[in-house]
């Protein structure tokens, strides 16, 4: 019938025109109908019935004030009017101040026959019988339109076309069409519509539109459609109205595509679009997830000076968020909050995911305390975000507490939010309290799937526990085949406890599903098949990942290495050479350099070249290792295959360091100059300060000074070596020089610069300039570390400067510096280089009570003052206080003993002395020398010889010239010299 109407209607062989196109409709304020007619018409109408307007100006406020209430606003089925205006258009009616009493008496008449049990034609012709010839047309037309029932209205139009003054309208057609669409029946306005069109009645906009809601009315869209393409071709227009009943339609059977498709030919049309329009199809675009579609009609419908609705406003954040736009969501809730506009639920959520997404916390719970002003109750989603917000933030026991307030307010029925609890928990590895809320969300009989179970089984991976995880893995095959995370977890989880055999079945039960492998998969299996590569059984796994959808290339079946096949469809990936290559460097770290060899000899024959990093990680291991040999191998055939960089030279520098190798090390490094590489700091460090301790000042310089003659730029790092290569060589003068240059090129000097020239110039004995430099550094803004402090203190220790030294310990206490065993050994070093015994007493009194253990250094320091001193008693007592605090003498402590005992003549307490302390020590000469000499004295010959003889197993030099009693012999040849 659609069709056939359709055809009608496009037909051009009707020509009458219509006899009145200016009839009243006033469905404008209804939901469903059609605009009014003609201007002259409806004004004239407006003028006749006052209170119509009215009604309708005051809905039409009650609609902008709705506006801006959100989605919870109620709107009213209906307009209230006040009994004085109900009670002033009910006399209107009934007196028949509009169409006269006749025509009112007529409609009480034809709604009459609606109270027949079966009303028909005849019951119509009876009723209206006494109304023949003293109605119009245009009364008849008014009967029409106010008669209630769609048969009633069917047999007066039947009664109205027998009468005189009767001549087709399309007016008379579209009230029908109008009565009939209300009800559904659909069929009778076709038939009525091809009526229409036989009685010469050519359809208007209005009639057309008429039928065109009926049909989005009842859900007839291909109907519609049909019909609409038919009105397009005989260039008839429909109102925004009807578009508005036809877009609206179609959005609600998601048919969102067509909606688009209708909106551009209604602006082709030009048509003017109004707030309804740009509210469905702004929807219909984020519904197809056309971003800047929906913001060019969004810009268009405010530039219209249209005032959008909340839902509007909803869907464009969700959808920005979705494209990653979060500036411009956030953009548009602000712009709400502008207007006064209250968020929904809806609303809400989508910006807390953003807020949490962006990691913007603090707007995020700030948000929740807008949603408890406005008076917006929050649901469980909104809440599970929380959750998660106050779990990434730290805030176990907050977490905790709002999941307690869900479930306490009966909103705890979702999936999502139990897992996000859970989740919380394995953030702070509570592991046994994630298993706890996922057991309890399966007690409460809310039915899991693959989100909930992927968490259970990242649970168990975490808490190892094999047999759990693999009942989890076999529940989540359940839905299919599971995740690369989940079979990622699992193989790791596998892998970490040596079950390599389950490892493997793991690889060719992922190959049979033809999962789709990720980088992260394909690098865990690529490891498993590196630790099995030893195996035999390696090449079960040869045609693993072997039909990979993301490799270009087609892999040689014949091929029995795995870890080729792997290796291949790695590298067919992007960034698949980077992954390998972070591989490598993870098996050096971890010590496993067969299996880092293995996988970069693989990679090479297949023409891939690691990165750099990889090739030096692997090199700086086997210096660790002391494997020389492979390091060594290793750089030339790197450097032999492809071109390295400088970090691979640095590397092998630092091996060969490490291995001994220094003057190797060193023309390695030139070499790496004169080629045009920058060595790093740390390389530099590490071969100057080996070159240092060996002496070889000039080469350390000559290393510098290569670097300023090839061009290469010098940092702060660079004076910085240079400055402890001079220093540590007495060479402070060079090391001035340096700090100098290092200010005049503007470079930022830090505390370790100053501190290092500090201890420079205090073991110069220059604790004047050391002094200066304190202060400067003071003034350049650096605040004085703990370390800063101790330097300062033993420059002027060295002076023997104990009241500065005092003032500076002072000093680092005012400023919150806690002093630890280095302040206090600097400070007695200070004291007693002063003698001041008293008070380097006191400092070894005052760690003690500070609960710091002082080390025999720091008794040792006053020991030795005593014995210069003179006063062997005063050396005994700290010894023996030493003893009391259970501390240990050290070598240089025994030493110093014994040559107390040696050269005071003390024989018995010296051997007591070596046999008790000294026995446990490192053979020394000087100790076993003077023991020699004490047993010897004291005429004890074995003793004697046993000495002698762990003198000569030892390697130790024999000292011949000690002499027992020395001092005393010295002070007897003072007195007889007196």
């Amino acid at each position: 019938m659609a069709a056939a109407i359709a055809g009608a209607a496009a037909s051009t062989a009707v020509s009458i025109t219509c006899s009145s196109s200016s009839y009243e409709d006033d469905g404008a304020a209804t939901s469903w109908s059609l605009s009014s007619g003609t201007s002259s018409s409806s004004s004239s109408s407006q003028r006749q019935r006052p209170y119509r307007r009215l009604l309708h100006d005051e809905a039409q406020r009650l609609r902008r004030e709705r506006r801006g209430q959100g989605s919870g606003a109620h709107t009213p089925r209906w307009v209230r009017r006040t009994p004085d205006q109900m009670a002033r258009y009910v006399e209107d009616d009934r007196a028949g101040h509009v169409y006269g009493r006749h025509v009112v008496a007529a409609v009480r008449a034809a709604r009459a026959t609606a109270s027949c049990s079966s009303p028909s034609s005849a019951d119509m012709r009876e009723a209206m019988a006494s109304f023949v010839a003293k109605l119009t047309f245009r009364e008849m037309c008014f009967v029409l339109h106010e008669l209630r029932g769609w048969r009633q209205a069917r047999d007066f139009f039947a009664w109205m076309k027998l009468q005189l003054c009767y001549e087709p309208s399309v007016v008379a057609y579209t009230i029908l069409l109008r009565l009939y669409g209300q009800v559904g029946k659909i069929k009778l306005a076709e038939v009525t519509f091809l009526e229409m069109l036989q009685a010469g009645c050519e359809p208007d906009a209005v009639a057309c539109g008429t039928l065109l809601c009926a049909y989005a009315r009842w859900g007839k869209l291909n109907d519609m459609l049909m019909f609409y393409a038919a009105v397009r071709r005989r260039d008839i227009v429909p109102s925004i109205s009807v578009f508005n009943f036809m877009v609206s339609s179609l959005q609600k059977q998601k048919l969102h595509g067509k909606v688009i498709h209708l909106w551009e030919q209604m602006l082709e049309a030009n048509v003017a679009p109004n707030q309804f329009t740009y509210t469905v199809v702004i929807g219909s675009y984020a519904k197809e997830g056309m971003l800047e579609e929906a913001m060019d009609a969004f810009g268009e419908m405010k530039r219209r000076r249209f005032v959008p609705e909340e839902a509007t406003y909803s869907l464009l954040i969700s959808l920005c968020a979705k494209h990653g736009k979060g500036e411009e969501a956030l953009g548009l809730y602000d712009e709400m909050k502008v207007k006064s506009i209250v968020p929904s639920n809806y609303t809400c959520a989508s910006v807390l995911t953003l807020y949490y997404k962006n990691e913007d916390y603090s707007k995020a719970l700030s948000l929740f305390s807008e949603m408890e002003q406005n008076k917006i109750v929050p649901d469980e989603v909104i809440y599970g975000i929380l959750v998660r917000i106050y779990g990434k933030l730290g805030l176990y026991e907050d977490a905790q507490r709002m999941f307690e307030e869900i479930d306490k307010a009966g909103l705890l029925s979702d999936e999502q939010t139990y897992v996000a609890m859970a989740q919380v928990h394995m953030n702070v590895q509570n592991y046994d309290r994630a298993l706890q809320v996922l057991d309890a969300m399966r007690a409460r009989n809310v039915k899991p799937s693959q989100f909930s179970y992927s968490a259970l089984l990242r649970c168990h991976v975490a808490k190892e526990d094999v047999d759990a995880a693999e009942d989890t893995f076999r529940a989540l095959s359940n839905y299919g085949p599971p995740d690369v995370f989940c079979c990622n977890d699992l193989l790791r989880l596998y892998m970490r406890l040596g079950h390599l055999d389950k490892a493997r079945a793991l690889i060719l039960k992922m190959r049979k599903e033809a999962l789709q492998f990720d980088e992260d998969l394909c690098v865990t299996v690529l490891e498993v098949c590196c630790k099995t590569s030893i195996n035999k059984d390696t090449d079960n796994l040869t045609e693993v990942i072997q039909n990979e959808g993301s490799s270009s290339k087609v892999l040689n079946p014949t091929d029995s290495s795995t870890l080729s096949m792997m290796l291949k469809s790695l590298l067919d990936k992007p960034g698949g050479l980077s992954s390998v290559s972070q591989l490598i460097m993870k098996f050096a770290r971890e010590g496993s350099t067969d299996e880092a060899k293995f996988l970069y000899e693989h990679l090479t024959e297949l023409g891939a070249k690691p990165d750099d990093t990889a090739i030096a990680t692997l090199i700086v291991q086997y210096g660790q290792a002391q494997q020389l040999e492979q390091a060594q191998k290793l750089f030339e055939t790197a450097s032999t295959s492809f071109p390295v960089g400088g970090s691979v030279y640095n590397a092998m520098v630092d091996a060969l360091c490490r291995c001994g190798k220094t003057e190797e090390a060193y023309r390695l490094f030139m070499e790496l100059i004169d080629q045009g590489h920058n060595g790093d700091a740390v390389t530099i460090s590490i071969l100057v300060t080996h070159l240092t301790k060996q002496g070889k000042l000039y080469s350390a310089v000559s290393i510098y000074d290569r670097m300023i003659s090839s061009g290469i730029p010098r940092s702060m790092q660079t004076f910085n070596i240079m400055i402890s290569v001079y220093g540590q060589g007495g060479k402070l003068e060079k090391a001035v020089e340096m700090f100098s240059a290092a200010q005049e090129l503007g470079l930022p000097i830090d505390e370790k610069t100053y501190t290092n020239m500090l201890s420079f110039y205090g073991k110069a004995g220059k604790h004047h300039e050391a002094s200066l430099l304190f202060s400067r550094m003071k003034e350049d803004g650096i605040r004085p570390g703990k370390i800063s402090f101790n330097t300062m203190i033993n420059a002027y220790a060295t002076s023997g400067l104990h009241n500065e030294a005092e003032i500076i310990f002072q000093e680092m206490q005012k400023n919150n510096h806690v002093p630890d065993s280095h302040t206090y050994l600097a400070l007695i070093r200070a004291y007693t280089e002063g003698k001041c015994y008293s008070k380097a007493e006191e400092a070894i009194q005052m760690m003690l009570r500070s609960n710091m253990t002082p080390s025999c250094t720091h008794f040792n320091h006053l020991i030795s003052a005593f014995l210069k001193e003179g006063q062997i008693d005063e050396a005994q007592r700290m010894y023996n206080q030493m003893e009391e605090a259970g501390i240990p003498a050290d070598l240089a402590c025994c030493r110093t003993m014994m040559r107390m005992h040696l050269d005071h003549g003390y024989v018995d307490d010296g051997i007591l002395f070596f046999e008790t302390a000294c026995r446990l020590l490192k053979p020394d000469s000087f100790i076993l020398s003077a023991a020699f000499h004490l047993y010897e004295h004291s005429g004890r010959e074995s003793e004697a010889g046993d000495i002698l003889d762990a003198i000569n197993m030892s390697g130790a030099s024999f000292l011949r010239n000690l002499k027992v009693g020395s001092k005393l012999e010295q002070v007897r040849n003072d007195t007889h010299a007196s």
